[in-house]
């Protein structure tokens, strides 16, 4: 049986981005029943919802878009009961390369048509937000402050551009971490960044965590307390190639609860940027929603 889908995008205002929308919504029509709203606003995607609440709803968008979606399905209660679709058409697509969605708007459309639904973790805070892919705080978050005007110019360069302007800047903050109740860093060093993972990348493909599975139970958790400039460096270069566990002040683990606090310092969750503050903490639920991922999702290779 054909699946019914409501696909959600806010469209770009004419080239290649709507002509790559069209092509979706023709691939998608020739093998489902579908209906598509223009979602400008995060309100516009609950009240599509609720418009449609017997179809699947598909988001054309980014990790940002994905979050939003996501967000709204768990404040309704329908999380658990609707999978959902995404065709990566923003600036990261992060998700959508660790599960192995291609990046070819058409051909993720074919795995929205024919994939499998695949159970994936939550990271949710205690305020209830939510993290889908991955959510850091320290010097990455800083170079996606410093990318952000620059995405327009130079999409995914952006984020190598920024890295580099926050890698200059940034000295560190004093952070206390615990993971699952144990201490990782007790506040006396200074920190350069904390990464938390359900999926392997940021920033367009950097491997933040790149063991990480987002079906596993378990977020990937990074320390850097790389904070002399040779040693930003270090772990920047090593970061890139997604060998920063071979660096010597960067600590490496897996937890269900991740606790942050101290100084304020600067988060970023699946792509967003986030206000400054001095605690964070989430908490792993597993299986909690599902998308439409390929039949067999590649695995990072082991570094």
């Amino acid at each position: 049986m054909a699946r019914r889908l409501l696909v959600m995008g806010n469209p770009a205002a004419g080239g290649a981005g709507e002509e790559r929308r069209k092509a979706v919504l023709d691939v998608l029509g020739g093998g489902a029943d579908v209906v598509e709203r223009v979602t400008e606003r995060p309100e516009d995607i609950g009240r599509a919802l609720a418009e449609h609440a017997d179809r699947v709803p598909v988001v054309l968008g980014g990790d940002g878009s994905l979050h939003t979606l996501v967000a709204e399905l768990l404040a309704r209660g329908e999380l658990a009961e609707r999978p959902v679709g995404l065709i990566p058409m923003g600036t990261g697509n992060d998700l959508a390369r660790s599960l192995g969605i291609p990046l070819d708007p058409r051909e993720a459309a074919e795995v929205v048509l024919r994939g499998r639904e695949r159970p994936m973790d939550l990271l949710v805070a205690g305020d209830g937000a939510i993290v889908v892919n991955a959510v850091h705080v320290g010097v990455g978050a800083l170079a996606a402050e410093e990318a952000t005007p620059l995405k327009p110019w130079l999409r995914r360069v952006a984020y190598a551009a920024g890295a580099l302007l926050a890698g200059v800047r940034a000295k560190g903050w004093h952070l206390r971490v615990r993971a699952d109740g144990r201490t990782v860093a007790d506040g006396r060093r200074r920190i350069l960044m904390v990464g938390v993972g359900n999926g392997t990348s940021i920033g367009g493909g950097t491997p933040l965590t790149p063991q990480a599975s987002p079906d596993d139970g378990l977020a990937d958790v990074v320390v850097s307390f790389a904070v002399s400039p040779l040693a930003r460096l270090t772990f920047g270069l090593l970061l890139r190639l997604g060998r920063q566990r071979r660096h010597d002040d960067v600590v490496t683990l897996r937890a269900r609860a991740i606790a942050i606090d101290g100084e304020p310092v600067p988060a970023n969750a699946d792509g967003e940027l986030c206000q400054a503050g001095p605690s964070y903490a989430w908490t792993v639920h597993p299986a909690a929603w599902r998308i439409l991922a390929p039949a067999a999702a590649p695995r990072e290779e082991t570094r």
